[in-house]
């Protein structure tokens, strides 16, 4: 029965979500005239600064955020949460260094996609193909983590099967991702956005009554572990560690194409500001808030790792578990859950849109054969189905450290769109050869030092992607021919005084 009572909470929420975004989906298509394309992928740029805010931080916020990383906080200590601050400054970095020169050149050349800027920047099919292909390989590890962290999470909670949980969220999410589209996944991000935040508030009281407060957690933990009070941790944070993990989860996430995509859906320049504001206040709350929930979950979890499955990723389910009666540990696994879901359904339509838009209707259009609009709408959903299902059946059989998973795939997006995205759009110089051999030579390089266990200095394997991904960028640009200037003026415009450099006014 307990058991039960923990899967209810869960419930109501995959079926009211599921059926909200389904509404928000077909008012949406009654309401708005632009096409099939541009509701199903953009949302046709109508998100206002709350929804923007929310979905951003959803899509960014993902499972490892509530269940690896917290765990790693159990067993280093603060130093891990001061590594987590620089997340704070990920909307700041997004909104302000692409957001409004994407909405800009992506309403001048009508693109949908981030690739679809790519392809106009540069004049390279071969570079947009690969784009679309790097986005797929590594969105789809990242949907394996998320499918399987989800899936462990509700198993520890609610002693039910790990594929029962698997099958109820994962057909959730796919069915609201392929049916609801990117304004339904944006509305449904909004509402797993607040779900994060009430799951950590839930769990924060749990941890702190059954510690006995926060001063007698603190005592445990000071008597028990002193080195998880220090910056450092006693070796366990290096300062390596700490200058790689800035990049790789702060510094470096505003070229994720998951995020950039949104800087190309909103509505106005109004809703990008207050979706900066809000989302970084929100944002440091809940990444900050979730690992300092981990600290102190260490006094509550006192004993060795192996007591505890031998994993960080069995301590946040555990302290929901321990900590929490039936009914609040259903509701404060929403959190976590949702934070899946939410990473899921972005990716999954941004994956969508990397086979559909930028690769199938691409060359259809290119061919003069544009299939019909019932034909685009019946495709683009087949494909997320498609892909849904794919992911979810690698997600059976679940790997191990959903956090290493994640970063991993964090690392390839990064190393592969940072230079080809960033001197795009503010080097007039770089061109088709340079981010060819950025994008292609970057992500080989990061993958190889990877696989190999390669390191520099001891710094994380971004940095070894990222350096080579610039080098080539500067070397090809710089010996390759120059980008045509036509395709340049929508990108480096001539400014007339006294006109507005506005996405929207409003």
């Amino acid at each position: 029965m307990d058991n039960f009572v923990a899967l209810v909470p869960l419930a109501l929420f995959l079926l009211f979500t599921l059926g909200a975004c389904l509404v928000v989906r077909h008012r949406s298509m009654k309401a708005e005239g632009n096409g099939f394309v541009k509701e199903y992928f953009i949302g046709n740029r109508a998100l206002g600064g709350f929804v923007l805010a929310m979905t951003t931080i959803a899509t960014y916020g993902s499972v490892s955020s509530f269940v690896g990383g917290p765990g790693q906080a159990w067993s280093i200590g603060f130093g891990w949460v001061y590594m987590a601050v620089v997340q704070v400054t990920a909307l700041i970095l997004l909104y302000g260094i692409m957001g409004k020169k994407m909405a800009l050149v992506s309403r001048k050349i009508d693109a949908v996609t981030v690739v679809d800027v790519i392809r106009a920047r540069y004049g390279s099919n071969l570079l947009a193909n690969l784009s679309a292909v790097i986005i797929v390989v590594f969105f789809a590890a990242t949907m394996v983590a998320q499918f399987v962290g989800g899936a462990k999470l509700f198993e520890a909670v609610t002693g039910y099967s790990y594929l029962i949980g698997l099958v109820m969220f994962g057909v959730a999410v796919i069915l609201f991702t392929t049916f609801g589209g990117f304004r339904g996944v944006a509305f449904a991000d909004t509402l797993c956005g607040i779900a994060m935040l009430v799951g950590i508030v839930v769990l924060a009281v749990g941890i702190l009554n059954a510690g006995g407060g926060y001063e007698a957690i603190m005592g445990t933990i000071a008597s028990n572990h002193p080195a998880m009070l220090e910056p450092f941790s006693g070796g366990n944070m290096p300062a390596s560690l700490y200058l790689t993990q800035w990049l790789l989860v702060g510094v470096f996430t505003f070229v994720l194409p998951q995020s950039v995509v949104r800087t190309m859906g909103y509505k106005n320049t109004k809703s990008l500001h207050r979706a900066m504001i809000l989302g970084t206040v929100i944002i440091g709350a809940m990444m900050i808030g979730v690992t300092v929930l981990g600290v102190l979950a260490a006094g509550v979890l006192t004993d060795d790792l192996a007591a505890y499955g031998g994993s960080v990723d069995n301590i946040i389910p555990l302290a929901i578990v321990r900590t929490l009666p039936p009914v609040f540990a259903g509701v404060a696994i929403i959190g976590p859950i949702a934070a899946s879901i939410s990473t899921v359904a972005s990716l999954l339509i941004a994956s969508s849109s990397a086979v559909v838009k930028d690769v199938y209707l691409h060359y259809r259009e290119a061919a003069g054969k544009k299939p019909a609009e019932r034909n685009v709408a019946i495709s683009s959903q087949a494909v997320t189905l498609g892909i849904g299902v794919i992911v979810f059946v690698l997600a059976i059989v679940p790997p191990d450290v959903i956090w290493k998973i994640n970063m991993f795939a964090f690392g390839g997006l990064q190393t592969a769109f940072l230079w080809v995205m960033v001197m795009g759009l503010f080097w007039k110089r770089a061109n088709k050869t340079g981010a060819l051999l950025s994008m292609a030579g970057g992500t080989l390089a990061y993958c190889a030092a990877m696989a190999t266990g390669f390191k520099v200095a001891d710094l994380h394997q971004i940095v070894i992607g990222a350096v080579v991904a610039l080098a080539l960028m500067v070397v090809g640009s710089l010996v390759g021919k120059p980008t045509d200037k036509s395709a340049l003026v929508v990108f480096f415009p001539e400014k007339e005084p006294g006109v507005a450099d506005e996405p929207d006014k409003g």
